[in-house]
Parts: C-alpha cells; structure tokens; sequence
C-alpha cells in the first residue's frame, strides 16, 4: 500500500494511492495514517480494504508528511561509504546517531526555508525507515518485525550551523521545513529489499545525487536492532538512514543552496519531492 496524508498544514486526512493514481480517501476507517493506524493490525485492516469502494479526492490537494504523530526523528550520519569518501570523513566503527527535531517535518512538495543568517543551505535524499511496532532490544532477526514501511525524506542540512557552531550537529539540521517527508508511506510488502533502491536529487535540474542504497554501510536490519539497545522506537518514528555521495558540501568547491533553487528528489518505489528553497 501507498498510504498518504493529504490536505492543508496540520489539517491533513488519511488517503491511499489506488491503482488507477487517484488519491482515495480514508477518513471512514482512520483518523489519520499514525499510531495504531501503522500497527500490523492495523495496516492489516487498510490492507483488506478496496481503494475502489473509496471517495475519489478531487483535484491536487496538498500532501502532508507521509506519517504523522511522530515522536523521534532519528538520523545516521555518514552511513554510505562514497558519501563519506567525498566528504573526507572516514566510515565510523559504529553508526552516528543524532535527532532531528520533529517540527522540521512538512510535506514532500513543501516551500523549505532558508534560515536566517544561513550561508551553507545543503540537500541529502535519503531512505527513511517508519516504525510500525514498538521495538525494543530487538535482534536483527526480529527487526522488520517493527517496521511498517519507507518513506522518502529529504534530510535538508545547514553545514554552518551543524559543524562550524560547536556542540552536536541537531542545530544544523532542525529548522523549520528542514524534513520534507513523502509523498507516500509505503508498505515493507512493496520493498521486498531496501538495500538495493536507485536515489537521485536534482537541484535546479541538474543531477547531482545519483546513487543506491546498496552503498549504505549499516542495513535498515542492523539499524532498528541497534537503536532499540538505545532507545524503544515506537510507532510513527522515523529513521533517516544516511546519504550518498553528491551534496553540496561534497562538491570542488562546495555549492549550497539560495532562495528560488529548486530540488527534485526521489526513491525507486516511494515516488518524488519538489521543493522551492526561499528565505525565512
């Protein structure tokens, strides 16, 4: 399944992709595409049911982030081998784990701002992992268990802020509209293997990410039994699991982001983004 939220900022509705590409709506069954909405039984329940006997939703409303109610926006940093090599950092012996704060979430076609006094504005498409059963000090084993599907995320990065100013780097990737999430959320049943997913971004209509997740250093697996030791993911998280090569920081010399760029980003399978970058 494809399921999405659709509708103006904070008043979004439940929605599924029918096969057709119409948007049906789902409000009858779900308050939303969160909590127990994403629980196995419930999804089980979305499953059972035919997007046919559903409302058509009129028209391009606006697409919310893919999954709401989320607690934890968890993010790996420098998880694919050639992203590191371009940024000259070396592969860590363990994952980097840093938070992004959940106020960054917007939706997938969102206008994303430039914070104030940003200099170093990047782009990172990445394959975020939705939680779908509490885990806890789960084996890998048992970790997609606890998964309930994929999303596309764009995990936008202020480099200043997040290695120039000291301390963790949260403070770099946590403004507003820092978290374009979706289109869609897609169900573990259409990725039969999220190590093996085509990425591209474009910026202004140029390729400049073109990858795979076959790169990724720790598998989407190790990742959810990892964290769990941690911390218990619930449902609704979000696991940003890192970027490959070609963003801007990588790039001789670097190149970042100003008002009026426009990025365009996608997975093989969890659909598209467009954003237009303007000034907070």
């Amino acid at each position: 399944m494809k399921l999405l939220r659709y509708g103006p900022l904070g008043q979004e509705k439940p929605g599924i992709l029918a096969a057709d590409g119409t948007i049906r709506d789902l409000s009858a069954h779900v308050a939303d595409i969160a909590g127990d909405a994403i629980l196995p039984e419930g999804l089980a329940r979305l499953a059972a049911i035919d997007p046919a006997t559903l409302p058509v939703v009129e028209g391009s409303p606006r697409l919310g982030a893919a999954v709401g109610g989320t607690g934890k926006f968890i993010c790996i940093g420098l998880n694919y081998s050639d992203h590191a090599a371009e940024t000259g950092a070396t592969v860590p012996p363990e994952p980097i784990i840093f938070m992004k704060a959940t106020s960054a979430i917007c939706g997938p076609n969102d206008n994303v701002e430039i914070p104030r006094g940003s200099q170093k504005t990047d782009w990172e498409v990445e394959l975020g992992v939705v939680i779908g059963k509490t885990a806890k000090y789960v084996s890998e084993d048992e970790a997609m268990d606890h998964v309930a599907g994929y999303v596309l995320v764009n995990d936008v990065s202020e480099r200043a802020f997040q290695t120039e100013h000291h301390g963790q780097w949260t403070k770099g990737k946590s403004a507003d509209t820092f978290g374009p999430t979706g289109p869609w959320l897609v169900t573990r049943d259409e990725v039969p293997d999220p190590q093996n997913l085509k990425m591209w971004l474009d910026v202004n209509g140029k390729r400049v990410q073109d990858g795979s997740s076959k790169t990724m250093v720790y598998g989407v697996k190790f990742l959810v039994s990892y964290l769990s030791r941690f911390m218990s993911l619930r449902p609704g998280d979000i696991i940003s699991t890192g970027t490959p090569p070609g963003v801007g920081l990588g790039m001789k010399p670097p190149v970042f982001l100003k008002a009026g760029d426009v990025v365009e980003l996608g997975i093989e399978g969890l659909g598209t983004q467009r954003q237009v970058f303007v000034q907070a």
